[in-house]
């Protein structure tokens, strides 16, 4: 890693905010998927004619946010996992790697490699830092590269170049 003069966060700390939103969002899609249960069970919800599809379409709803349940609950577990493991410093950008690019540094931005959550983003030491999966078209630019290694990435109309300013 270069020597910068700003705080850098833990990679502990981050996996704590991160398992600590996904908690949020667990909790909010448990009551949504047990209000959507309860309207596809409601008496309101039975079919009166052939064509009367609101059933359907709650039963549908409730299957739809039970999955998003047991998305949150796996997510979870797996940032649980990375927290019981030790987070050295890194050589090359892998999973749990802390990546700043040179584009960055000023406006003291990080991306963290997690399991999944990708695009969740949270403000730690004033700091920001956005979460990234390894299927993203960003890290996999990212995977396997070393400091002041240059990356060249497609994301929706532009193209990014820079270099890895800062590894962890």
């Amino acid at each position: 890693m270069k020597n910068t003069n700003q705080t850098i966060v833990s990679k502990q700390d981050i996996i704590d905010e991160v398992i600590k939103q996904l908690r949020k969002e667990l909790s909010l899609a448990i009551n949504a998927a047990n209000e959507a249960h309860l309207a596809a069970i409601d008496d309101q919800s039975v079919a009166e004619t052939q064509y009367d599809t609101l059933a359907i379409e709650a039963g549908y709803l409730a299957e739809g946010q039970s999955r998003r349940v047991q998305e949150f609950q796996q997510a979870i577990s797996a940032y649980e996992a990375l927290a019981k493991s030790e987070h050295l410093p890194l050589e090359e950008v892998q999973l749990t790697a802390l990546i700043q690019l040179g584009d960055d540094v000023a406006k003291q931005h990080w991306y963290f490699i997690g399991p999944s959550a990708g695009g969740m983003r949270c403000q730690l030491n004033g700091q920001t830092i956005t979460v990234i999966t390894a299927q993203s078209p960003l890290a996999q630019a990212l995977l396997g590269k070393q400091l002041d290694d240059d990356i060249e990435v497609r994301l929706a109309n532009h193209n990014i170049e820079d270099y890895i300013a800062n590894i962890i």
